[in-house]
């Protein structure tokens, strides 16, 4: 599948939660006078804010964070806390957030042992496909920093009710598109650059798994209400559970019955709502338990629609940008595509280990401006953002020596082999950029400044959409060969469309605009 963008694609957590009455729900206990939900599932509390003000003593407040101070300097100690705290977050959200992308890498690593214009249709059909559900991200990015900053403003029945308004608008959206894109796949696919058996390979995976959709964004609505909640170890496993269940499945209907790509879209539309229906249960158990409804409120649900929509916007830039992408990827030829949609689905996978990051941080930071608590979302920002480059670095080298060493995975093509090289050594350099990047961007949605990233976001498309034409027109002139272009289509992915948004977020994070 093309690039999540998710994606941020992407928000959270500490422990504040609720349990249901059922086994894998909640059970209220008491402390300090107030009535609060121990998480069950994710067996203990996350750890008091380790950012304290400079000299002073404190005790955490309901939220798990210092209840006053200023944040004149940060110890080294402290330092080494906040980014355990960070990453205790981090680790189970990145195991819902590898859901799509583990699905895709799943599909990839099947298809492409079908031959290669299996593997060509598989970049279309799952590109249309994740495209339409990245324009939906809105529905996970905005209730998490919805539900996060009412909790944190000690509003927790009015945050879970925007949880649900969130997957009553997934569940219409899902419904409506998805017989849209079955009705039109053929002509998306061809209009993408689709030919002969590349268009029907592509044409067989989009309508097979279209009508997953609407689980998959039940999904990101849910894990909206669990990361506002810093519920993040139910979601992580989900996405383990899905990921077995799709890998079962695409075995068996890719080699056992022969259905070709068609089954490897079958296997993941069952693996969509078997995830779906999975966290959508706890979550209105969980919102029981706590007083929120669970009726449509129209006017909820317009608006989480309307409060979406600026990140409908800056997503809808950043996905043109990703389609454009693909499209130039087709027209270099067969083998170029195949390679791309092994490389984009492998970086789409790493992706989200530094996407939980932000996400982590995006819940942290907005329960603190929810708070009213500038300086210490400042510092949060900060350790986020070091930790996104650090990661960035670690986990480049480890895309690079996959490139090196394991690319038959992918194909078993000698020049389709090579050009996963390249693509994944080109991707491992730049990735500790994307990490930093991904970590802020995240941030800033849960400061729900979303109209600075959709100016921001369309302006990076428009730089990068003519740099793909300038390519494009190099490639014509003068031909420059299958390793060149796919050196060349990731490098300028990387500083156009990566270094573009990393210098915008980051001059946004020096001030204080960012903090509503």
């Amino acid at each position: 599948m093309a690039m999540n963008e998710l994606t941020h694609d992407t928000a959270q957590q500490r422990d504040d939660a609720a349990q249901s009455p059922s086994a894998h729900a909640s059970a209220h206990v008491v402390e300090g006078g107030k009535e609060r939900a121990a998480d069950i599932m994710s067996g203990a509390d996350a750890p008091s804010c380790p950012i304290r003000p400079n000299g002073s003593s404190h005790h955490p407040d309901q939220t798990g964070l210092p209840r006053s101070g200023q944040f004149e300097q940060t110890d080294r100690v402290d330092r080494r806390q906040a980014t355990r705290q960070l990453f205790t977050l981090a680790l189970p959200t990145f195991g819902q957030l590898i859901a799509e992308p583990a699905f895709v890498l799943i599909d990839t690593a099947i298809v492409g042992h079908i031959n290669d214009a299996a593997l060509a249709g598989l970049s279309i059909g799952s590109t249309i496909i994740l495209t339409t559900v990245g324009l939906c991200v809105f529905l996970a990015y905005g209730t998490t920093s919805s539900v996060a900053q009412l909790i944190g403003a000690g509003k927790r029945r009015e945050g879970l009710e925007a949880g649900i308004d969130g997957l009553w608008l997934a569940l219409a959206i899902g419904m409506l598109v998805s017989t849209a894109l079955f009705a039109a796949a053929r002509p998306l696919c061809w209009a993408m650059g689709a030919r002969d058996a590349v268009l029907d390979n592509a044409t067989a995976y989009l309508q097979a798994i279209v009508f997953g959709l609407p689980g998959m964004l039940l999904v990101y609505a849910a894990n909206g209400i669990f990361r506002g909640l810093s519920k993040v170890n139910i979601t992580f496993v989900a996405a383990v559970a899905g990921a077995v269940v799709n890998t079962a499945l695409d075995v068996l209907f890719v080699f056992g019955l022969h259905w070709g790509v068609a089954g490897s879209g079958a296997a993941t539309l069952i693996a969509q709502w078997f995830m779906g229906l999975f966290l959508v249960v706890p979550a209105l158990l969980w919102a029981r338990a706590d007083g929120a409804s669970w009726r449509p409120r129209l006017a909820g649900i317009l608006g989480t629609a309307s409060d979406g929509m600026p990140l409908f916007i800056r997503t809808l830039a950043l996905r043109a940008s990703l389609v454009a992408t693909v499209m130039l990827a087709a027209r270099m030829g067969t083998q170029v595509l195949a390679a791309y949609q092994a490389v984009n689905s492998s970086w789409n996978f790493v992706l989200n280990m530094l996407d939980a990051i932000g996400i982590a941080g995006q819940t942290l930071v907005a329960t603190q401006i929810g708070a009213g608590r500038r300086d210490r979302a400042h510092a949060m920002t900060s350790i986020a953002g070091r930790s996104g480059l650090l990661a960035g670095a670690v986990i480049g080298m480890g895309l690079a020596a996959a490139g090196l060493a394991a690319t038959g995975l992918f194909s078993p093509s000698p020049e389709v082999q090579h050009l996963i090289m390249v693509g994944m050594l080109v991707q491992g350099v730049f990735l500790p950029l994307a990490g930093w990047m991904w970590a802020l961007d995240g941030i800033l949605i849960g400061a729900e400044d979303y109209r600075y990233l959709a100016l921001t976001c369309t302006i990076t498309a428009l730089a990068y959409l003519a740099a793909l034409g300038g390519v494009n027109a190099l490639d014509g002139a003068i031909d420059l060969g299958d390793v060149w272009r796919m050196a060349v289509l990731w490098g300028v992915l990387n500083l156009v469309f990566i270094g573009l948004r990393a210098l915008f977020n980051g001059l946004r994070v020096r001030s204080n605009v960012w903090m509503k």
